[in-house]
């Protein structure tokens, strides 16, 4: 499974590439707000830290305007997956985005049915919002499993990108399911690395060398 940090933080996300751990980036008005920069100058300097697909959502509601966006943001850089919503525009925009060579991220996905659409208009990506459908007591790894089921019979060449994750039981769970990407925040995949076990051993390790009296350097 890929995964993808969803920030704009630059500095998370240069920790993180370091380790090997990224695979690409989200991003969303929510992140750019955060982040107190300009869109198109911190997504060019992201687009140069990391080889992989960076997502820039467009803010427009129509088409057209949406597809003006949507070119903007691609002419970047070559690994700019231009980011869209699941509505009719939407898929307009991604049918037409598609065509012309780009990649697109399509957003704010709450159903399989959703998906088929995003899937038939070509999306690279398609994003099911695992914790804001968790928020409403309907199960988000379902739809992730609902999703790789349609994709597999069909052979739909899009990449189920599991979105909104919360917790690493989150990543955990799709990836047993078959996610094709997870995108988190910096701090849920950094958390994966933690088991009380883990740290209850290396105490115990470290009071037993203490024991020793030894050095290694």
């Amino acid at each position: 499974m890929k995964f993808f940090v969803d920030t704009a933080d630059v500095a998370a996300i240069a920790e993180l590439n370091e380790l090997g751990m990224v695979d690409g980036v989200t991003t969303n008005p929510s992140l750019i707000l955060k982040s107190g920069r300009d869109i198109l100058e911190v997504t060019k300097e992201i687009c140069s830290m990391v080889s992989g697909p960076v997502s820039a959502e467009v803010v427009a509601l129509k088409a057209d305007e949406m597809i003006a966006e949507g070119r903007k943001l691609a002419a970047i850089a070559p690994n700019i997956a231009v980011k869209v919503p699941l509505t009719w525009d939407g898929l307009k925009t991604c049918k037409v985005l598609s065509s012309d060579g780009f990649m697109v991220n399509v957003t704010l996905c709450f159903s399989a049915n959703q998906a088929l659409l995003a899937a038939k208009a070509g999306a690279t990506f398609i994003s099911p919002f695992i914790g804001r459908l968790d928020d409403i007591n309907i199960d988000g790894m379902e739809l992730i499993g609902d999703i790789r089921t349609i994709y597999d019979n069909y052979d739909f060449q899009t990449q189920i990108l599991a979105a909104s994750i919360r917790t690493v039981n989150h990543m955990k769970d799709a990836a047993l399911i078959g996610a094709d990407v997870a995108t988190a925040p910096p701090a849920v995949i950094k958390s994966m690395a933690n088991h009380v076990l883990t740290d209850k051993g290396l105490e115990q390790f470290m009071a037993d060398w203490a024991k020793t009296g030894q050095k290694i350097l």
